[in-house]
């Protein structure tokens, strides 16, 4: 039988989605969108063949609904679902902080939710899509979601409870390292490097030690060992490091981007 599934407010992670099904063999003509814009839907069903809909046309007519609307847009969103979503429909949200709870309330009783937390390479098939399961979703509604976001990445199924650590560590993740390597560039144009080439250079570095940790299965402290010879100029860059405490830093940041997950999922704005 054929599975048709609706993406509610599709932006640029929903549209990234939407594409990865599609090369992933997905027909178009099962994918809806919904989108607040007309101009926006058009040009969706232009670029990549499929329905525009209402949110209530979308609620009545797919079997599974991702809702990748802001968390603080998502309560609105349901009310106008909520009689139009029968208890049978799996409802994916991509929300940071709201738990499964909240859709719960809102919707048929057994409804079945799960709750991803992806990230934004997904616009280039490289994301980590974080899946937990609701009250009432099943192992087969879990395997659905992978296979959904598996278009756009690598997958990993937690307890619902890991959600808002996931979310600081992977879902902010590539913040972070954006931030880094600005900080880096920048060093290379104090060092005399034109920023084009000191960009490069850190880019491919980054690229590099990514796959080596990733394809290598090594520890990264034994990586790290590796380029740290005895007096040599990465120690001396780790010692400034730690004495400026960057380790401590990051810890202290990725513990308030989970404070602020858990916030949101408390209502705070």
């Amino acid at each position: 039988m054929t599975q048709k599934v609706a993406v509610l407010g599709t932006g640029k992670i929903g549209e990234a989605l939407l594409s990865g099904m599609i090369r992933a063999g997905w027909a178009p003509a099962d994918l809806l969108v919904t989108a607040r814009r007309p101009e926006r839907a058009q040009e969706l069903r232009e670029r990549h063949g499929v329905t525009p809909v209402s949110n209530q046309e979308a609620a009545k007519t797919a079997d599974t609904l991702i809702l990748t609307v802001k968390p603080q847009d998502m309560g609105t969103l349901l009310d106008e679902l909520a009689p139009h979503v029968p208890a049978d429909r799996l409802v994916i949200s991509g929300a940071a902080g709201i738990p499964t709870s909240f859709f719960e309330e809102r919707l048929a009783q057994g409804t079945p939710v799960v709750r991803v937390m992806t990230n934004t390479p997904a616009l280039v098939d490289e994301a980590m899509s974080v899946i937990s399961a609701g009250s009432h979703a099943t192992a087969d509604h879990l395997a659905h979601a992978e296979e959904i976001f598996g278009a756009v990445g690598k997958t990993l199924r937690v307890p619902e409870s890991q959600q808002d650590a996931c979310t600081a560590l992977s879902g902010s993740g590539p913040a972070y390292f954006f931030y880094l390597v600005e900080a880096m560039t920048d060093a290379g144009i104090l060092l005399g490097l034109p920023r084009d080439k000191a960009h490069d250079l850190i880019v491919q570095s980054a690229i590099g030690a990514a796959v080596m940790l990733r394809d290598s299965g090594e520890h990264p402290v034994k990586l790290r060992e590796n380029v740290t010879s005895p007096a040599g100029t990465t120690i001396n860059a780790i010692r400034e490091l730690e004495n400026h405490g960057v380790r401590a830093a990051l810890i202290a940041a990725l513990e308030a981007a989970r404070d602020r997950s858990r916030a949101l999922a408390s209502g705070n704005s």
